[in-house]
């Protein structure tokens, strides 16, 4: 197979013609096999060169137009060398298409998200959450509206895609639509990974996002110390429903279950461990991975509380769990009744079980991420913050080693 082309340019000249400049067409040639392409450019037949294939003259306006053929030459040779890399058979019909941009099918953008979307969609239980869906829905909403205001179109053509494109869809959310900086990286990331499937799918040769990074850091996660644990714990509430929320929240405070995972525990899941003690043996909702947790004193008498509610004997359920927007409603009417001043939100009780509970009491991480069914040990330290009590007393214990046992008190000389 030949891989060889020729290029010429010429004047061509126009059907009646009398006088006047003549447009400038390219002509590749691949075995014997020519193609014809306007360069949207025209010269006068007295200034043309038809041996060097340029006109010729010194003046700037020829100059511009030379440099403009030496550009089209070029783009014509990058075209040939990709076709050669892609491996394409090589006619003067396919050189003259990779030219152009017309040797691929057009991809729109918001058509390909709408297609991972559906796709998704069909996925749901089979490794996909209506959440995750719920996410993805929200980004094309996003970005429809941005093509509306900023391009004034519905759609766009991937191969547009640019790093301003990228950058203005940021502003946007940031603007526009008011997210917050971690909101806004995860709708830029929800478009970062429809970009790389079609760098994968080879529909684009070049990644937008080579030179963006988001600048947003994650929030520090709030969690309860013990003083505010024991005033949650043990304060007696006269209004059944906040007692009942007190109670799910502990058990999650000393579980480190989440409100997904609460919610569907059965007394199945409350099984004897290989210690002999009774353990929850469950997987999380979200990742579905397995989650086994051995169950403290306080958990345990918060179960046996509710072994015999009605609502809970009815499902086969541990706990009588309500919806998320309730129990985060309650939740801070017993924060104003136990005097805490923090926004006290139901995925609190994670935070609190990773810190306060565990870790802060010497739990090894690698155990607390296990417990918190986490994949990745970094996702735990997310969750669990080396407390600066916990940092005090491993001091103390390295000064021991070190010999440094006496107290030196510090006074001006």
């Amino acid at each position: 197979m030949s891989t060889n082309y020729s290029l010429l340019f010429y004047l061509k000249k126009p059907k009646n013609y009398v006088c006047g400049p003549n447009p400038i067409y390219m002509r590749i040639t691949v075995a014997s096999e020519p193609k014809e392409i306007s360069t949207g450019r025209e010269c006068d037949p007295l200034r043309w060169n038809a041996k060097a294939n340029r006109a010729k003259g010194t003046k700037e306006d020829i100059r511009n137009l030379n440099a403009y053929l030496d550009t089209l030459e070029r783009k014509v040779a990058n075209a040939h060398l990709q076709l050669v890399k892609d491996g394409t058979e090589i006619t003067a019909e396919t050189l003259k298409l990779k030219y152009l941009g017309k040797d691929m099918q057009q991809r729109y953008l918001m058509e390909t998200f709408t297609e991972h979307n559906r796709k998704m969609e069909a996925l749901l239980g089979k490794g996909f959450k209506p959440n995750t869906l719920k996410g993805y829905n929200t980004s094309v909403a996003h970005l429809t509206s941005y093509l509306e205001k900023c391009h004034g179109e519905m759609d766009i053509d991937i191969r547009r895609i640019d790093h301003a494109f990228i950058t203005g869809y940021e502003f946007f959310l940031r603007s526009d639509m008011g997210c917050s900086a971690v909101s806004a990286a995860k709708y830029m990331k929800h478009l970062r990974k429809i970009i790389n499937q079609c760098l994968a799918h080879r529909w684009i040769t070049e990644n937008p996002f080579a030179f963006y990074k988001t600048k947003a850091k994650p929030r520090e996660k709030e969690f309860l110390t013990p003083d505010e644990l024991d005033r949650i714990t043990i304060r007696e509430f006269s209004i059944p429903r906040l007692a009942h929320v007190r109670d799910i929240f502990v058990f999650c405070c000393y579980t480190g279950l989440s409100y997904a995972d609460v919610r569907k525990l059965q007394k199945t899941d409350i099984a004897k461990g290989i210690d002999g003690r009774l353990w929850v043996l469950t997987s999380r909702e979200k990742t579905e991975t397995s989650s086994n947790i051995p169950l403290l004193p306080q958990a345990l008498e918060i179960i046996g509380r509710y072994a015999d509610y009605p609502p809970c004997v009815a499902k086969g359920l541990v706990l009588p769990v309500l919806s998320n927007q309730k129990m985060n409603s309650y939740l801070k009417e017993i924060a104003d009744l136990c005097g805490i001043t923090k926004t006290l939100t139901f995925h609190m009780a994670r935070h609190t079980f990773a810190t306060t509970v565990t870790l802060a009491k010497n739990v090894p991480i690698e155990t607390v991420s296990k417990m918190l069914g986490h994949t990745n040990i970094k996702t735990t330290q997310h969750y669990a913050k080396l407390l600066d009590t916990r940092i005090g007393s491993d001091m103390e214990k390295l000064k021991e080693k070190l010999g440094f046992r006496t107290n030196i008190s510090l006074s001006a000389p």
